[in-house]
């Protein structure tokens, strides 16, 4: 095990200020018995891409920054997703890269050749964002090996090894790269999980997992989006989970979150869901400790196929706009998911009306809130429950335009003051459920009696 991690040792580069030889030693040597015994691929290229989708990632931009690296003699491969993406026959949303260039090294390279590099975040982890011909935008990384961890964060040193970089990814469907040429580099066999629509962790699960305990959350998602059936877990890989579910404590609300939405916009959301929350998750995303699971399995019974907004799933388990407080307050969520949590939660129930739509109605009308918002707080609310025949009609309505202004209640005499709001609210109502038939001049007309209505509610109130 020693002389093999020697001769791992020789293929890193390590910071001018870091370690002496027996600290490098030691580094090493916290891989897991797993990790160094790994069965991995002799010859990694297991074939060569010439379909439609892999052409068209050479954009003009994609070829002069491989142009560039090729001219300094770096190696550089696509990287990560967008492999993956290609071997399922998608077009990739965006392309990253790897590479065997320091950070060092590429500054000066793109320094020399005038190219502009943007977003200097990533730089410590090896990350160089390079501006292509002011058009696209790359992220291109430093082949690295992850060496002090602690469950959020990563020291990094850097390597000229394209296997030692693959063996630190989470996923094996995720560790693949691919050249320019079209060879696909699959050294821990992610290219046949991926055909047998399997998810697992490169080597030893736990050790991926308590590298960087959100990988338990892009367990999850990537389950969503690979697997082809809801429930079909391996079992030691979600024992690994329950195990170590409690570092995700230590993981910031603002993580947890965008890879839970992710999820929860895949496939099988709501299953994937109750499974979170059978290992154990659910607490740690700011889920109440008894989750509302039969409402979850009513929502997913009637409402899954309507292509559910990710809060629809999460206010299914909360009982009260106390819980989506306390959700919010360890997810942060943006002010619009937020808004929609709090109003689902308050709206999803029976509403009783002679007309069906009606209530739906007089919540956009009637909102505080943007009516764009409201109009599609309201379509959420009618998915979620399910009523696929009034979402239809709610699509299909037009939202009238209120006839009555603030300038019109003064010329009209209403006095400065508190009636303003109360006065123009129930001509609103008014005009609603008289289905908007009312004209300007018939609404004006009512002014004069709600002015002497309120006037003498005002009387009694004082006296």
């Amino acid at each position: 095990m020693y002389a093999a991690s020697l001769r791992i040792l020789k293929q890193v580069t390590f910071p001018k200020r870091a370690y002496s030889n027996s600290q490098k030693l030691n580094l090493r040597l916290v891989r897991s018995k797993m990790d160094l015994e790994l069965k991995s691929r002799e010859n990694p290229v297991v074939l060569k891409l010439e379909s439609e989708e892999f052409k068209g990632i050479f954009t003009p931009e994609v070829a002069a920054l491989k142009s560039l690296f090729d001219k300094y003699n770096y190696e550089i491969r696509v990287a990560g997703g967008a492999v993956r993406d290609l071997l399922m026959g998608l077009n990739p949303k965006d392309l990253d890269f790897a590479t065997t260039a320091t950070p060092q090294e590429m500054k000066e390279m793109f320094t020399a050749e005038n190219v502009r590099m943007i977003n200097t975040n990533g730089e410590k982890h090896g990350t160089i964002t390079a501006r292509i011909n002011d058009k696209e935008s790359f992220e291109v990384t430093t082949l690295r090996v992850d060496i002090v961890t602690d469950g959020r964060h990563a020291e990094v040193i850097f390597t000229t090894n394209w296997k030692l970089d693959a063996n630190r990814r989470d996923l094996t469907i995720n560790s693949m790269f691919l050249g320019f040429d079209g060879s696909v580099y699959d050294y821990f066999f992610g290219y046949e999980d991926l055909k047998k629509r399997r998810i697992a962790f490169v080597g030893d699960s736990e050790k991926r997992i308590k590298e960087d305990y959100l990988r338990i959350l892009r367990y999850f998602r990537f389950y969503g989006k690979i697997a082809d059936k809801p429930d079909n877990h391996e079992k030691e890989i979600l024992q690994v989970i329950k195990d170590n579910v409690g570092g995700l404590q230590n993981i910031s609300g603002e993580r947890i979150w965008c890879e839970l939405k992710k999820m929860l916009q895949g496939n099988y959301a709501g299953s994937l869901l109750k499974t979170m929350i059978d290992a154990d998750v659910g607490k740690y995303m700011g889920l109440p400790s008894n989750p509302n699971i039969e409402e979850l399995g009513r929502v997913m019974k009637r409402a899954e196929h309507l292509n559910l907004h990710p809060m629809s799933y999460l206010a299914a388990l909360l009982t009260d706009l106390d819980q989506v407080t306390d959700l919010h307050s360890r997810l942060k969520f943006s002010s619009y998911d937020r808004d929609l949590a709090y109003f689902l939660v308050e709206h999803r129930g029976d509403k009783v009306a002679a007309r069906p739509l009606l209530p739906y109605e007089k919540l956009v009308l009637n909102t505080k809130i943007k009516q764009r918002d409201a109009i599609e707080y309201v379509k959420e609310v009618l998915k979620y429950r399910g009523d696929e025949n009034l979402l239809e009609q709610f699509n299909k309505w037009e939202v009238p335009r209120f006839p009555i202004s603030g300038k019109m209640l003064k010329d009209a005499g209403v006095p400065p003051g508190r009636m303003y709001g109360p006065i123009i609210s129930k001509i609103k109502d008014m005009w609603i459920d008289n289905e908007y038939k009312q004209s300007e001049e018939e609404l004006v007309k009512i002014i004069p009696n709600l002015i002497e209505e309120f006037g003498n509610n005002k009387i009694k109130n004082i006296k």
